[in-house]
């Protein structure tokens, strides 16, 4: 859609719907320094990015976010279909992490209070 300078937005969109998909945008990410956070508390060596104890992190974080979300905005399903698809990638990391490495996933478990 192209706007020229005198036309207006809320002529387009209810004031309602910009606010509510500009708030969903801001408030329900995972801000950039929250998620470098919880990668320097999980990473193993300093360039460590993508283990899977840094997934597993990342991912629980964004999923405690998401959970926050839904208890507020209870019909919002498709919010509800990304929670229950990190839910199922995070459970694939803690597996794969515990077949290669018994004592990593339960300091992990034990650490992140998954159990």
């Amino acid at each position: 859609m192209i706007v020229d300078r005198e036309s207006n937005l809320l002529e387009y969109y209810p004031w309602s719907l910009l606010f509510s998909f500009i708030y969903a945008t801001i408030m329900s990410m995972l801000t950039t320094k929250k998620k470098q956070g919880v990668i320097k508390k999980n990473q193993i060596h300093d360039k460590d990015t993508g283990s899977s104890e840094v997934q597993v992190a990342v991912l629980s974080t964004q999923i405690d976010e998401l959970a926050k979300h839904l208890k507020k905005h209870r019909k919002d399903n498709g919010s509800r279909r990304g929670l229950i698809k990190m839910v199922a990638d995070r459970r694939t990391h803690l597996k794969y992490l515990e077949k290669k490495s018994k004592t990593r996933y339960n300091a992990l478990v034990k650490k992140m209070n998954l159990a």
